[in-house]
């Protein structure tokens, strides 16, 4: 599949294949972009900006017409996501909808500017000019959802972009550019393809503004290392390690369904997925073994696209590779793994069949670190106090959720930690158009969605008008 540079198909479709994660077969072929690629990529976008960023009206116009355009192509950029990524369709078409629900929110706000000071001697209004060119780069996990959290605010803002997607994960990106670029004007959205080389080309291109990237806390640091020479605006989600506290009131039989698919969904791979349980010592045992419960009747692993899977593979073999050795080690540590749900197919893909791992130290990798992966950590405690505050000395600080008969109680624990967003009886689920999201600490910075996620991809600007001439 081609990339699309100044509204045209460009390239050769070579350099890296993209494979099928539940078969290992190929799917189809992408550029690996070099230098003169990403270079004409970025300057098709600048040169495109001007124009973009004189009408308000016509954006708003244009991205609504690319609402229609995506919604009419649902089943087909569903189908190519379920091949590149693995997911179930149910679960792809849910993405593709949210990414129009997001599309739509955007193209229908009106947020323009601020009145600071309306007095009789002087006006200030603080007003939001675009960057200029963003570079967004995307990751493999939710490849349409995450563009979208990033792509439409960046257009709404007057703003051109270049898409880099993960090199697993490119297709439907790369056709969801080549259909709005039916109704955009050339240069808007621009893509490129390839690895980690071709992610920093575009982080150190001088035309580019501000970067918004979403991926691990390593790759994030270069990052900021390849922006840093041009003093580019950043925007970084990164890694999380996401709790869910059950206090000792609360109720297993409402708490734990939620529980377990804010840890399993999308097999684990998603960055505010429930990474880690901590369960009151007198709890666990009977929390541990509903779990194993539930997740026995709810996980049907094989392949995204045949009926009554619900859980597809891990992305790649990396990833795979990582989850499995975190289990052996909390295994050799004398945890206690129970392997659960339905795994009857011999596919040779990258499948882990979901694992509920209990009687594990609090120290182990698996607890500390972040899986990414069908992997869930139950971990017991006998002080809250204790726990919050080793929550908080942690790197991490993406999501949290507490969970409590007596939701005051949930709240006044939830509010003393260190994350982006704090839940009370839930945990994240899709994107809300209207509400910002963003971590603290090693889980990045800078927020996306809502009115916020515009601002980021804004520059803020005072206009002061003396309404009076002294001397």
């Amino acid at each position: 599949m081609l990339n699309t540079v100044n509204g045209s198909s460009v390239g050769s479709g070579e350099g890296l294949d993209v494979t099928d994660p539940a078969t290992l077969e190929h799917i189809d072929g992408v550029d690996r972009c070099g230098p003169a690629e990403v270079d004409a990529a970025c300057q098709a976008a600048a040169a495109a900006g001007p124009k973009w960023a004189r009408s308000e009206a016509d954006r708003q116009k244009a991205m609504l017409a690319c609402a229609e355009i995506l919604a009419a192509c649902e089943d087909e950029l569903a189908g190519l996501l379920t091949r590149e990524q693995g997911k179930p369709l149910a679960q792809a078409h849910q993405e593709l909808r949210g990414n129009v629900r997001i599309l739509q929110w955007y193209a229908n706000l009106e947020h323009s500017h601020v009145v600071l000071r309306d007095l009789a001697e002087e006006l200030v209004v603080a007003t939001y000019r675009p960057v200029g060119v963003v570079g967004i780069i995307t990751p493999w996990n939710f490849p349409v959802t995450i563009l979208a959290m990033k792509l439409w605010a960046a257009l709404r803002a007057g703003n051109t972009v270049v898409i880099k997607p993960a090199p697993t994960t490119p297709l439907a990106t790369l056709r969801l550019a080549e259909l709005v670029n039916q109704v955009l004007p050339p240069g808007v959205v621009n893509t490129v393809t390839g690895g980690a080389e071709t992610g920093s080309l575009l982080t150190g291109h001088p035309v580019v503004g501000k970067i918004s990237f979403t991926g691990s806390t390593a790759s994030g640091r270069s990052v900021m290392q390849a922006a840093a020479p041009t003093l580019k605006r950043l925007t970084l989600e990164l890694g999380g390690n996401d709790p869910a506290l059950l206090l000792d009131d609360a109720d297993l039989d409402a708490v734990l369904p939620t529980v377990l698919l804010g840890a399993f969904y999308n097999a684990g791979q998603v960055c505010q997925a429930i990474k880690r349980v901590y369960v009151p010592t007198a709890m666990r045992d009977e929390a541990v073994a509903r779990l194993v419960a539930l997740a026995d009747t709810r996980f049907v692993v094989g392949h995204g696209l045949q009926p009554g899977v619900t859980m597809g593979p891990v992305n790649n073999g990396a990833q795979k590779q990582r989850v499995a050795s975190l289990v052996a080690d909390a295994e050799a540590r004398g945890a206690r793994v129970q392997r659960v749900g339905d795994m009857n197919h011999d596919l040779p893909g990258h499948f882990v069949r979901p694992v509920i791992v209990s009687r594990i130290d609090a120290a182990a990798p698996l607890v500390t670190e972040e899986q990414f992966g069908p992997a869930l950590p139950v971990v017991a405690y006998d002080d809250v106090e204790e726990v919050v505050d080793s929550l908080n000395a942690g790197p991490y600080g993406l999501d949290a959720s507490v969970w409590s008969a007596d939701a005051d109680r949930a709240v006044e624990i939830a509010t003393r930690l260190q994350v982006g967003q704090a839940y009370v009886n839930s945990h994240a689920g899709p994107p809300e158009p209207d509400v910002p999201f963003g971590g603290v600490k090693a889980s990045g910075f800078g927020r996306e969605l809502g009115v916020r996620g515009l601002e980021e991809v804004s520059e803020l600007r005072v206009l002061r008008v003396a309404r009076t001439v002294t001397a």
